[in-house]
Order: structure tokens, then C-alpha cells, then sequence
């Protein structure tokens, strides 16, 4: 399926209200970090990225960009380069997610990459969390390459807290075919992960195609019934992650909130 993609940088971060620049000085790591610290709220010991790795991410040629309202650091993205002329976005967050911010960071992102010749943009998300899935798929037109197990280890955050760190890892082309998205009624595929009150049944059904379905919010029923939300990581750890891990592909994601899964 193809994203929304054509949108300039300049465009969309002047739709978010905002200005998006490279950081370079230790006050704006610092900023960066306080953000980062309001968004997901992580043990002392478990930062996404710490101040001195800024720096040296900075220094040396990576990226690290930050989002402005004015004076007011708003959003931030600190990603490295890797090999097969890749950058991997290792952290992305916004303090105002409806805005846009996000979504111009990543375009930011994806020129900053196009002026170094690079080809592709990788990162990991939570298969649970269904907006993201859908931000990254249809929104951005990534797609997973590789279901990662338990990938960070434990994650004491107010977000993951409490679970394990299993990760999609999202592989963005830089420039991407000129395709559409699929029209076919993906939504009437078979349905192998399916939701039946909040909890999740996995259903013996067989297809070419398959939908792998996701939680409605995983992050609030961490919370309001911590069983469910490991039943719903135990469930598509064995369907999603094991058709992956057999050559099956991910090739969208329905208006519904589930995974298109090509099984041939």
C-alpha cells in the first residue's frame, strides 16, 4: 500500500505550526532529553537517549532535529546511520501527537537522507499499538521486515511498563515506487487474529492473504486488565510473528486495524 508521501517537509511542518531544524548545541540535547522524559516518562536508568549520546550522534555526522513553536522545543528525532546506506530512526516523539508534528519530523527526515544519498529509513514500533501501525503503514507507507522478539529486554516506562518489548522493524524507502494502494476488499480476507471483547481468539482459518487483527488500545488496557493485554501479545506473537519468521510478508494495514499478511 502506498503512503502519503508527496507532501513537502516545508508543507507539512508549516501545517503543524512548527519549524524543524538539526540541533547542535548541548542546551538543545538538553531540551530534547526534558521532552523525551515528558513523553514516555522512563526510569532514570532507561532514557531513550542520553544528552552525551546526542553529542556524539551530532558530531559526528548523524541526525538529531528538533521541532519549534516558536522558542518551544516541541518534537525531536535522534537516528544513526547504518549499514546498506540506511539511517535506523532510533527514537521519534512528539508532545502533541494530533498536530502533525510527527509526520513532518519524519518527511524532515526522509530529505535530510536524500540529500546524503542514503536509500532507506529504518525503526521499530509495537505491533500492539494499532495508531502507530497505521501511522507507519498507510500514513508514512513503511513496511515491516522482521518481527523482533522481546528486542529492547524489560522497559521500565510509563508506556511499555509491564510488558515485553516485542518490535516490528519498519523499513522506509527514501524514494519509494510510484505505486497506489491495494483497492482489493482486503477486509473481507479471512481473519486468523481476531478481537472478541477486548480479548483476543485466534481462529483456524488458511488463505493466501490473512488479517492479523490488533488490540483497540493496548496501552489502556495495560492498565485496566494487564491479562488481556499479555493474552493479545502472546496472540500475535505466535500469528504475526510466526508467519513472518515462515517468509510471510506485511503488505498493509486494513481501516479496521489489522495486518495484511501475504502469505505466498
Amino acid at each position: 500500500m502506498g503512503g502519503m508521501t508527496r507532501q513537502s517537509s516545508e508543507e507539512a511542518a508549516a501545517k503543524a505550526g512548527v519549524v524543524i531544524r538539526e540541533l547542535h548545541e548541548i542546551d538543545e540535547f538538553r531540551a530534547v532529553y526534558r521532552l523525551f522524559d515528558h513523553i514516555w516518562h522512563p526510569d532514570p536508568h532507561n532514557a531513550p537517549v542520553s544528552v552525551e549520546l546526542m553529542i556524539g550522534f551530532a558530531h559526528t555526522g548523524n541526525y538529531v532535529a528538533g521541532a519549534f513553536d516558536g522558542s518551544t522545543l516541541v518534537g525531536a528525532s535522534v537516528g544513526f546511520l547504518a549499514a546498506g546506506r540506511t539511517l535506523h530512526s532510533h527514537v521519534t516523539g512528539a508532545a502533541q501527537t494530533a498536530r502533525g508534528i510527527g509526520y513532518a519530523l519524519k518527511l524532515h527526515q526522509r530529505d535530510w537522507c536524500r540529500e546524503r544519498g542514503l536509500k532507506r529509513i529504518t525503526w521499530t514500533f509495537d505491533p500492539l499499538v494499532r495508531r502507530n501501525a497505521r501511522f507507519n503503514l498507510v500514513k508514512l507507507g513503511a513496511m515491516p521486515e522482521a518481527y523482533l522478539e522481546d528486542f529492547y529486554g524489560a522497559m521500565a516506562d510509563a508506556i511499555n511498563e509491564g510488558d515485553v518489548s516485542d518490535r516490528l522493524l519498519a523499513v522506509w524507502q527514501v524514494t519509494p515506487e510510484d505505486h497506489g494502494p491495494d483497492e482489493a476488499p482486503v477486509e473481507a480476507l479471512p481473519v486468523l487474529l481476531a478481537s472478541e471483547g477486548e480479548r483476543p481468539v485466534i481462529r483456524g482459518v488458511h488463505g493466501d492473504r490473512l488479517l492479523v487483527g490488533t488490540p483497540r488500545d493496548i496501552e489502556a488496557l495495560r492498565r485496566t486488565d494487564p491479562a488481556a493485554a499479555k493474552e493479545w501479545r502472546t496472540a500475535v506473537r505466535t500469528t504475526l510473528g510466526g508467519l513472518m519468521s515462515g517468509g510471510a510478508r506485511v503488505v498493509g494495514f486494513t481501516g479496521r486495524g489489522e495486518y495484511v499478511i501475504a502469505v505466498n
